[in-house]
């Protein structure tokens, strides 16, 4: 269907959006596989951002797509309800796949022996004297272990924005006033959530830092904020940006040197990856720019099958991002119990891929629901001996009907 003919109000996907959320899914999928070495190479290991800054920035600019045009064609109180609506699956998700992985756990634990896996992602709170206070913990997201952080800190910042919504309709200098003034804060560590119901950790991404960046795509997508021009000068800026982040980052290098080393410690506050250090975002931003250039106007350089399976993943990120975490939790597994050697390792990293990508087909699949359309007109059978036809009934059973003979 061409743009032309799109239903009034159907707003065309943004290609660019689709191919770059799908691919920080398999970004995500391989760095959270411990113990990967293809996870050596993906981009956190040579800057200050990593897939984490890209999947917050796409979410906020699908946000912008999926929520933007609610408040403003049905008004606040509606677009609350969306968000809530959307709140409400994130939350279920959430603890879907967190008891899903817990099941995991124990099942392979009971198989090699021991606790090793329970305890490795700190689950074994949920089966000692703390059980009562996780439990609890789970449900009211005080208890956010390692590994399960980044929904939680997303349903925080899905309800900061009705605020900025509503700031926004007041004048978007309030808006971006509370963004920035809010992101300030926390760097001052006055925002922190607690971790854990008996001890003194905090989430480790703080959502009132992080909304910093969920909402430059946001205002991005909704037209805040102009797009950024090609200009040889800021390309020139972004590259310097990304080649000097390197040295500070990629341990095979820094580990040579104990001035990188001094240096990144004299930066932690600016890369600090709980309260979204500046830095993080100067060379998220620097990164983006350059990919923007990249593809071109609108994405026109986005094209050819492979593009296309990269789009429909990003198109399906709720559904593939929390079966990945599954699959990289298994898959880690295999590597550990295996071992990490030229077969395993692209069994496991292009196994997973296409597991993922089948949940992506399949999850597009079922949100089309083609139970619902209209069944296909079909050609009555032909009289078969005895003058006796298969009649359709209305409810999908045949019976057989007399012919006009008898």
């Amino acid at each position: 269907m061409s743009k032309a003919n799109a239903p009034a109000g159907k707003r065309k996907r943004d290609v660019r959006l689709d191919f770059f959320r799908g691919l920080c899914l398999f970004i995500i999928f391989m760095a959270h596989m411990i113990g990967n070495p293809w996870a050596d190479w993906i981009p956190a290991k040579f800057g200050f951002s990593d897939a984490t800054e890209i999947f917050v920035f796409c979410s906020g600019m699908a946000s912008a797509i999926a929520f933007g045009s609610v408040f403003r064609n049905h008004g606040y109180v509606v677009g609350i309800g969306r968000i809530a609506f959307r709140v409400w699956q994130v939350y279920w998700a959430h603890i879907s796949v967190f008891m899903v992985t817990l099941v995991c756990m124990i099942m392979i634990d009971w198989q090699l022996g021991g606790d090793n896996y329970i305890r490795g992602l700190m689950m074994q709170h949920l089966l000692n004297e703390n059980a009562q206070s996780a439990i609890v913990g789970l449900f009211t997201l005080t208890f956010v272990p390692p590994y399960f952080d980044i929904l939680p800190m997303y349903l925080v910042i899905l309800l900061m924005l009705p605020i900025v919504v509503a700031l926004a309709q007041v004048g978007r200098v309030y808006a971006a006033a509370f963004i920035v003034g809010l992101w300030l804060i926390s760097n001052f560590n006055l925002t922190h959530l607690p971790r854990e119901p008996w001890g003194d950790d905090v989430w480790f991404f703080n959502p009132f830092a992080w909304q910093l960046i969920f909402f430059s795509g946001f205002a991005f997508m909704r037209g805040w904020l102009p797009p950024p021009p090609t200009d040889r000068r800021l390309i020139w800026a972004a590259v310097a940006v990304l080649v000097l982040s390197v040295p500070f980052d990629w341990w095979p290098l820094m580990s040579q040197f104990q001035v990188l080393q001094d240096g990144r410690e004299a930066l932690g506050p600016l890369i600090n990856k709980t309260n979204f250090g500046i830095l993080r975002f100067v060379h998220f931003l620097s990164l983006a720019y350059l990919s923007y250039i990249l593809v071109g106007e609108e994405g026109r350089r986005l094209t050819g099958p492979l593009v296309r399976v990269i789009c429909k993943v990003g198109q399906q990120s709720l559904g593939v991002f929390i079966a990945g975490l599954v699959l990289s939790f298994l898959a880690a597994t295999f590597l550990n119990v295996a071992g990490s050697t030229y077969l395993t390792v692209p069994l496991a990293n292009l196994g997973g891929f296409a597991i993922l990508i089948a949940i992506a087909y399949g999850v597009a699949w079922f949100k089309s629901a083609p139970w619902s359309k209209p069944a296909p007109a079909t050609t009555a059978p032909a009289p078969g001996p005895g003058g006796i036809r298969g009649v359709a009934r209305q409810d999908g059973d045949w019976s057989s009907k007399p012919s006009p003979a008898e």
